[in-house]
């Protein structure tokens, strides 16, 4: 009887164990701490080789080879994942249980092969994981954020907050931060949008960055902050860091989580407000939540110009609500009136990015916050229009941005025709 798919995984799976559990009762450990890491893992997996042999001779040398290295990356690395991390097509690896593992690929959730023994074994992995990134998660803690050596970044719900079991989330973000150049080629922005973004950060204009989850607002800030000037000092602040800045003047924060006692935590809140005594020209913050927003603002309205920040929100407009409800967490108590004269005060831009039905993210809107007599809101500037069949069609709304002359006054000027009403070159494709 030939054996089905699940069949052969099964067995799969029952030798990995074997070997893994034999690999381990073989190795010598006051030996093994004498090793270098690459000396050790050329040890096991020699051994390894051995002890696969022994346990089928008849296995083919390529089904071998990977068996061998299945067991190392279980030992050495993230175990049944590591694949998936090595595929470049990969954006999110996404971990419901030991036997239920996704993957997205162009905006789209896909099931894969790769499998965990059982619970203790993706627990096993997802400590190393955290070990590694200098956190902790357990049933005291049982939300970590992290990230992995390359940048990816990770997230970790354990029981009993995840009723099913411990859930992973890894986003992984390219090796080499994608250009707004690369972006108007993916069909993401029109040539005029990366024309005016561009404009907009050598003119030092700050910048909100908004949208959805998985939207694109790290790729974005990444993008835009290539055209800050190579000889600005730039002080980065995240949860986990991601943005991936070129320039050579470059102070990276980052956020602390609190010990095993509860105490030593530093939140972003707590690194804005050292990271004006750091003579910074610009700050961007990787994400504002929270109370954080204030000390933010408060930086770009005291001379920080061109500083930037992402944070979740369904449209422009609702990214500046999202910003009144900030200020008014962190004890901003003033008028209404007097609130959002603050925010037009201190950022002039709004980015808003969408995901599409069919996975595609772009710049759904690039706006300019206006206030008058109490009220504040974007004014598009250049927007995406969604049409039939998945097509769509940036466009011009033929409104000509009024900080137009505080950019030529920093001798950045914008041809006119970036403003035309209707189409621009580089509506996307379905």
């Amino acid at each position: 009887m030939t054996p089905t798919t699940a069949e052969g995984q099964d067995r799969t799976l029952a030798m990995r164990r074997r070997l893994h559990e034999q690999l381990v009762a073989a190795i010598d450990i006051p030996a093994a701490e004498q090793l270098a890491g690459d000396q050790l893992e050329s040890e096991c997996r020699n051994r390894l080789e051995r002890l696969a042999t022994a346990a089928d001779a008849d296995l083919a040398p390529e089904a071998r080879a990977a068996l061998v290295a299945s067991v190392l990356d279980d030992v050495f690395r993230l175990g049944p994942l590591e694949p998936l991390l090595a595929d470049p097509t990969v954006a999110d690896v996404l971990v419901n249980a030991p036997d239920r593992v996704y993957v997205e690929r162009a905006g789209t959730i896909e099931s894969t092969t790769a499998r965990f023994r059982d619970r203790a074994h993706l627990m096993q992995v997802i400590q190393r994981i955290v070990r590694k990134a200098g956190r902790r998660v357990d049933e005291r803690s049982p939300m970590v954020d992290a990230r992995l050596p390359d940048g990816s970044r990770v997230n970790v719900v354990l029981p009993p907050l995840a009723l099913d079991g411990p859930q992973l989330s890894i986003r992984r973000f390219p090796q080499q931060p994608l250009t707004l150049e690369a972006l108007v080629a993916r069909g993401s922005l029109a040539p005029q949008s990366a024309e005016l973004l561009r404009a907009c950060v050598r003119g030092r204009l700050n910048i909100v960055v908004s949208g959805g989850a998985g939207a694109g607002k790290t790729t974005m800030l990444n993008a835009a902050s290539a055209s800050i000037g190579a000889a600005e000092r730039v002080v980065t602040i995240e949860d986990a860091a991601e943005l991936r800045l070129a320039n050579p003047h470059l102070v990276r924060l980052e956020t602390r989580a609190p010990n095993l006692e509860g105490v030593g935590a530093v939140t972003t809140r707590d690194l804005v407000r050292n990271a004006l005594r750091m003579r910074p020209d610009r700050i961007l913050i990787g994400e504002c939540r929270g109370a954080e927003a204030f000390d933010m603002l408060q930086a770009m309205n005291t001379g920080h110009d061109g500083s930037m920040t992402t944070l979740h929100a369904s449209s422009a407009q609702q990214a500046i609500a999202r910003l009144e409800s900030m200020l008014l967490m962190s004890g901003f108590d003033v008028p209404v009136a007097v609130l959002r004269d603050y925010i037009a005060d201190a950022v002039q831009v709004v980015v808003h990015l969408v995901r599409l039905p069919d996975g595609r993210r772009v710049v759904g809107e690039i706006g300019e916050i206006r206030a008058s007599n109490g009220a504040i809101g974007v004014t598009p500037l250049h927007v995406f229009e969604l049409g039939g069949a998945g097509a769509g069609v940036f466009r011009g709304t033929g409104e000509v941005p009024s900080f137009q002359p505080s950019l030529l006054a920093k001798g950045v000027q914008l041809d006119r025709s970036l403003f035309s009403s209707g189409p621009l070159v580089g509506g996307t494709k379905s």
